[in-house]
């Protein structure tokens, strides 16, 4: 059984812990790490490589996520987690100083799966990773998702706004990858 730390509006601890269940379920906030690789296509546009979540999945089975995200095991800090479920979903083994800190997007979702309530607040920092990957290299968590894929962050922007119910990004983390983009000159790989 997985347990998660509580935690404030702010994303500190408030010193209680649930078990993921009753977290989901009560709606408690709760910390999560979100890790978006990017790169440039051949057109020099910029692309976020996004996972097919597994059909298995409690949450949006079957769906388009980021790249490595991942709930905050109790005790565990926002980075190490995102190193962590780098490794874990993909089989990227990257350092800290890899990642590159976005900024806090705080989310609340909710929805009915399997028949049973659940609600998602996360408070999750935001980190992208520009180093350059081999897909075919990419060691994938099965129960976690089924495959990658490459989509322009443009076509990631669309499917939001058409609210695609295959594509669960949220906005708010798109713009952070656009505003650091734009800010930083940044040539992706």
């Amino acid at each position: 059984m997985e347990y998660f730390d509580i935690r404030n509006e702010d994303g500190s601890l408030t010193g209680q812990i649930k078990a993921r269940s009753r977290v989901h379920e009560d709606g408690d906030i709760h910390g999560t790490s979100h890790v978006w690789i990017v790169r440039r296509n051949n057109g020099g546009e910029c692309e976020l490589l996004l996972q097919k979540r597994s059909a298995g999945k409690d949450a949006y089975p079957g769906c388009y996520d980021i790249s490595s995200a991942g709930h905050l095991p109790a005790g565990q800090d926002f980075l190490p987690s995102a190193l962590r479920e780098l490794y874990e979903e993909l089989g990227i083994r990257a350092e800290k100083e890899d990642l590159i800190f976005l900024g806090i997007h705080k989310g609340y979702y909710e929805e009915v799966f399997y028949g049973k309530p659940f609600r998602n607040y996360e408070v999750s920092h935001v980190y992208i990773y520009e180093k350059p990957i081999r897909e075919e290299e990419l060691v994938l968590q099965k129960e976690e998702e089924e495959s990658v894929k490459w989509m322009s962050l443009s076509e990631c922007y669309q499917d939001t706004r058409e609210k695609n119910p295959l594509n669960i990004l949220a906005d708010e983390e798109q713009d952070m990858i656009k505003k650091y983009i734009e800010s930083n000159k940044v040539t992706l790989q």
